[in-house]
């Protein structure tokens, strides 16, 4: 059957055609010890090279996968559910599965990391909630991604330890820019924000450029002593 007929079936269709049929296997949607605690995210961006971006100019979309997938062995691969499902079965608060699939998130309140806003979600109705890449494809790609191979970077595209929930306006304004181009409105996340980016930069073994690796340390500085 294809996913044409598919869409009749709301479930299925909430769920993503290319995972109809899966079998759901539950595994953690938090990667162990990530995102690191503030002394941890110091350390491991003290050990990053740092270097300009590079490829900048060779850099598409389609070279980490033209669809979520499933078909990964990043956190929150192979359970049998879409990514962007995984990333709302995390990240929302009042969360609704469906009763057949728990894959499926009929409803929830996004508490959003970067504005502070409340946003409803249903999956009958247009949201205005997106999934982000915390460090961007594009940026991700100047930092190293480039000479990866293309079964890691889909992984890197579909590791729920790189994506977020958040607002969708926010999200676009965001676009592909670094941390010392961009950072939340909110200031209250500022510390998080630079842990969960620089955590990806080292797990990733991404570099930074001069500029970044500044912003970071000064997103970190926000951190409680």
């Amino acid at each position: 059957m294809g996913c044409r007929a598919l869409v009749v079936v709301a479930a299925l269709l909430a769920a993503g055609c290319q995972n109809a049929g899966a079998a759901y296997r539950p595994v953690p949607l938090v990667g162990a010890g990530f995102p690191p605690d503030a002394a941890t995210a110091r350390a491991q961006l003290a050990g990053l090279t740092v270097e300009w971006g590079r490829n900048w100019q060779t850099y598409e979309r389609e070279e980490f996968g033209r669809y979520w997938s499933d078909e990964t062995d990043g956190v929150g691969g192979r359970n049998g559910c879409d990514t962007r499902d995984d990333v709302l079965r995390r990240d929302l608060s009042e969360l609704r599965e469906g009763d057949r699939n728990p894959c499926v998130v009929v409803s929830g309140v996004l508490h959003d990391p970067y504005t502070g806003k409340e946003l409803p979600y249903s999956y009958r109705r247009a949201s205005q909630i997106q999934t982000d890449h915390v460090v961007a494809l594009g940026a991700a790609w100047r930092a190293g991604a480039y000479a990866w191979t293309p079964g890691r970077r889909l992984e890197y595209a579909n590791d729920l330890d790189v994506l977020l929930a958040v607002d969708k306006q926010t999200n676009q304004d965001k676009g592909s820019r670094t941390a010392d181009k961009w950072r939340p409105p909110r200031q209250a996340y500022w510390c998080e924000y630079g842990r969960r980016y620089t955590g990806i930069k080292a797990k990733y073994r991404l570099s930074v450029t001069p500029p970044e690796k500044l912003a970071l340390q000064e997103l970190l500085g926000s951190c409680p002593p």
